[in-house]
C-alpha cells in the first residue's frame, strides 16, 4: 500500500522549508477560483517542493462555512455546474480515499474548514502530484481545482459522498 503525506497548514507565513532547491528555480502555477455565477472567490498558488509534491496556498472568500471536500480534478474546464473538470485526478487508478486501504486519488486532500466569515487562507501540501512537466503521470498542469459544496468522507468511491461542486480553478 502506498502512503502520501498531506498537510493542512492554516495562515502557514513564508515559504515552507525545502519548496526550492538553492540553485534551481521553483516551478509555480496559479488558480483563479468562481462560483457557478462566475464571480472570483478566491486564488491558489502553486509551487513544487524540492523534496517532492505541491504546495498549494489557498485563499478564498465568499464560500458557505462548513467542512467542504477540496480535490484536483482532471479536466481543466470550469463549466457550472463544474461537472467539466471531470472525476478525481487519478492517474494510478486508485480507490476514492485517504481511509481506504486501496486509495487513494492523487487529486484527494483533506477538507477545508471555512469559519463564519467565509474567509480561509490555508497551505496544503499534495505529495502525490508535481508541477514538473514530463515528470510522469501525476502532472497537475492544465488540470482543475475543485471546492465541493460537502465534505469528503475519505472513503466513499468514487468521489468521497462531496456533494455539488461550488467553486473552480484551472491549474495554469
Amino acid at each position: 500500500m502506498h502512503v502520501f503525506s498531506f498537510v493542512a497548514i492554516a495562515g502557514l507565513a513564508g515559504a515552507l522549508a525545502g519548496v526550492t532547491a538553492p540553485s534551481a528555480v521553483a516551478q509555480t502555477a496559479k488558480a483563479t477560483l468562481r462560483n457557478a455565477d462566475g464571480k472570483d472567490v478566491g486564488t491558489a498558488q502553486l509551487t513544487q517542493a524540492a523534496t517532492g509534491g505541491v504546495l498549494i496556498s489557498l485563499a478564498v472568500n465568499g464560500l458557505p462555512p462548513g467542512d467542504h471536500a477540496f480535490h484536483v480534478h482532471a479536466v481543466g474546464k470550469c463549466e457550472p455546474p463544474f461537472t467539466s473538470a471531470g472525476g478525481h485526478f487519478n492517474p494510478g487508478n486508485k480507490k476514492h480515499g485517504m481511509m481506504a486501504p486501496e486509495g487513494q486519488h492523487a487529486g484527494d486532500m483533506p477538507n477545508l474548514h471555512i469559519p463564519a466569515s467565509g474567509t480561509l487562507a490555508v497551505d496544503v501540501v499534495n505529495s502525490a502530484i508535481t508541477l514538473e512537466k514530463g515528470k510522469g503521470p501525476n502532472d497537475a498542469n492544465g488540470l482543475a481545482l475543485i471546492i465541493h459544496a460537502g465534505k469528503d468522507d475519505y472513503k466513499t468511491d468514487p468521489t468521497g459522498d462531496a456533494g455539488g461542486r461550488i467553486a473552480c480553478g484551472i491549474i495554469e
